[in-house]
């Protein structure tokens, strides 16, 4: 149980996918404009995370490594992937459609988001068991929700800072996500 729970805190800050391992920017700093749009994205994300990792784990262990198909890994887990993200898609298209406007063309994203095809990999990679892969799964998309929640956050109180027009826009989100991101390097220290 000790093991899980450092899997589940690791994968949702020291080695959070967005802002440790640089995956997944792209919905971090399109959709984290709004509270409700971030959260909708972390929920899926972290839905579509775990769906993978449940489906991927005994695609990799029970079909290709006994037939010496590893190769095939990154093809395979991309097509899971896709298929939860179409089912997460069509399922919050009729029952969510004020959020899958908001998401827009980030949605369908999530399939070549970086971040979900990283943590089927790296569960491999890491020798996680089945039940530690899904826990990693989970606390890597609580992790990616939290990080898009926080900057949602920040992202708020940057409009009615006094910013100077040089750093509006494009560069003050970075350098906002880049402080961020510097601040979760603290937690690196409490599973050393």
């Amino acid at each position: 149980m000790k093991d899980l729970m450092i899997i589940l805190l690791a994968a949702m800050l020291t080695d959070n996918f967005v802002l440790s391992k640089f995956m997944g920017i792209c919905p971090f700093l399109g959709v984290s404009k709004k509270l409700d749009s971030a959260t909708g994205m972390g929920i899926a994300v972290t839905f579509v995370m775990i769906c993978a990792t449940i489906v991927t784990y005994p695609i990799h262990h029970g079909l290709l490594v006994p037939n010496g198909l590893e190769y095939f890994d990154t093809v395979l887990f991309i097509l899971v992937i896709a298929l939860f993200v179409q089912l997460v898609e069509t399922m919050m298209k009729k029952c969510i459609p004020s959020l899958y406007r908001s998401l827009g063309v980030y949605l369908p994203l999530i399939t070549t988001n970086c971040a979900v095809l990283g943590v089927t990999v790296l569960n491999i990679d890491n020798g996680y068991s089945f039940l530690q892969s899904i826990v990693n799964a989970l606390g890597a998309g609580l992790g990616f929700m939290l990080s898009l929640v926080i900057f949602s956050g920040v992202r708020r109180k940057m409009e009615y800072a006094d910013i100077p027009e040089t750093f509006k826009g494009v560069p003050a989100t970075l350098i906002a996500a880049s402080i961020v991101s510097v601040s979760f390097m603290g937690f690196s220290g409490l599973f050393s």
